[in-house]
């Protein structure tokens, strides 16, 4: 989950994005610092752990992603999920699909989820650097790491395409609140992933 970028400006205001990467900045860093410190391209096995969070994340997400309410507001945004990569991941490492569920519920209504989708979606701009690790283990677009891998588009216009999407949106302050809340959220969710994880580590390595 690395940084995100986008548009800081619209007709000299700040854009819903730019706000939105303001507000959540230290969410974002705590994420981002958690999950260097899991090490995922030291070893395969490290680096199996963090897909496994990573299925675990895009599984939830794909109730989102195929919503026909948000679709008619983000035309393509079925196509932009991940999911399906993300489990040839898992069969490509030989995982067995992870079977936790988090506590911690989705929205499945209301613009919240478009905080949870600007989350997601940065995770993707931000993989480049993942991917590159990634081959340094042996893994690829092709293999292990698949999604990882950038858009057929790019990722820069891939990500313009969404952000020109959500700036655009229509949405009263209430609704603004929502998306923020949303991303926040979306944040504690894979935090909350982590620290399951790294517990669960630590126990593992206790007993060895």
């Amino acid at each position: 989950m690395n940084e995100i970028s986008q548009p800081e400006t619209m007709r000299g205001q700040p854009t819903r994005l730019a706000e939105l990467k303001q507000s959540t900045r230290t969410d974002h860093q705590s994420v981002d610092d958690m999950v260097m410190a899991m090490a995922p391209f030291d070893s395969r096995e490290n680096y199996t752990r963090f897909l496994r969070l990573q299925y675990i994340f895009h599984r939830a997400m794909r109730p989102l992603y195929v919503a026909d309410d948000l679709n008619q507001l983000m035309p393509g945004l079925a196509d932009r999920s991940r999911y399906a990569a993300v489990s040839k991941d898992i069969a490509d490492m030989g995982c067995e699909v992870p079977d936790f569920r988090s506590r911690q519920d989705i929205a499945q209504i209301g613009m919240a989820r478009v905080g949870w989708l600007y989350v997601c979606e940065g995770s993707s701009l931000g993989a480049a650097f993942l991917l590159k690790a990634a081959a340094g283990i042996g893994l690829t677009a092709d293999f292990g790491a698949r999604h990882l891998a950038a858009h057929a588009d790019g990722r820069g216009r891939h990500w313009r395409e969404f952000v020109d999407q959500v700036n655009s949106l229509a949405l009263g302050k209430n609704e603004d609140e929502m998306v923020r809340d949303g991303a926040c959220a979306a944040f504690e969710f894979f935090r909350n992933l982590l620290m399951v994880e790294a517990a669960r580590t630590a126990d593992t390595q206790s007993q060895g």
